[in-house]
């Protein structure tokens, strides 16, 4: 059972004052002291003397527990703290970039530097192969683009879902390894502070972003106009939702 001092997890919209309709309430302090069992009227003269709110923080005990509370404020810092921690949270997007099976190499290699890029920042990638006409009966060239784009960027990437057919296209979708995901959070606590800073007026300390470098890369590709990245904000990077954008 637990402690009433400490009391329950408050929800949004708690009775307080006179909208309780118990005949009587178990009473915790403003500094979690214990204050018994005592009628609604008592306990709404104690808050009231204290200058605070009476709030009803256990509906379903009984008898009901209320807490003397600044009401007022303690609504305006758990908005705060929602605030804070959205600004913290992690947005992970899924960037879709789209092959062919024939292709020139130079338009493979932009597509995976865009493709590396990306996972650097913290996010996924959906790399998709089309087919037209009668390629569809060569699955095997996907496949082998697909294990290209694999091994040019196995020092970052991890197969989150392995190649599939849907329609006439394959598709299989990269995460950022655990190293490479934990480089862009910190990056992106980094500029939370730098921004959280720059609003007090003290200095920023933000250390330039790692970006990797692309090169190496072989195989047939199709070209496209580049798509700006999004940002990553900072929390865990796993369980945002994907927001798909095209390449």
């Amino acid at each position: 059972m637990p402690d009433p001092s400490e009391g329950p997890p408050i929800v949004r919209d708690q009775r307080t004052n006179r909208r309780i309709r118990a005949r009587e309430v178990r009473v915790v302090g403003p500094n979690a002291e214990q204050l018994g069992v005592m009628p609604i009227e008592a306990a709404l003269a104690r808050a009231q003397a204290d200058g605070l709110d009476l709030v009803e923080i256990s509906p379903m005990a009984k008898p009901p527990v209320c807490k003397i509370m600044d009401y007022g404020k303690f609504k305006y810092e758990e908005k705060k703290k929602a605030s804070e921690t959205k600004k913290k949270q992690v947005v992970v997007h899924l960037k879709e970039v789209k092959l062919r099976p024939k292709t020139e190499e130079h338009d493979y290699e932009f597509k995976v530097r865009n493709v590396r890029r990306f996972l650097e920042e913290g996010n996924k990638a959906k790399i998709t192969i089309m087919f037209r006409g009668r390629e569809i009966t060569h699955k095997e060239l996907g496949s082998a683009i697909l294990d290209d784009v694999t091994k040019d960027l196995k020092e970052i990437a991890v197969v989150e879902q392995h190649p599939r057919m849907e329609g006439r296209q394959m598709f299989m979708i990269l995460a950022p390894n655990p190293k490479v995901a934990q480089r862009a959070r910190d990056l992106a606590r980094q500029q939370v502070e730098a921004a959280g800073k720059k609003q007090e007026g003290r200095p920023a300390d933000v250390k330039p972003a790692e970006v990797g470098r692309g090169g190496g890369a072989r195989g047939p590709g199709a070209g496209g106009p580049e798509v700006p990245a999004a940002v990553v904000s900072a929390a865990a990077v796993g369980n945002a939702t994907p927001i798909a954008s095209k390449e």
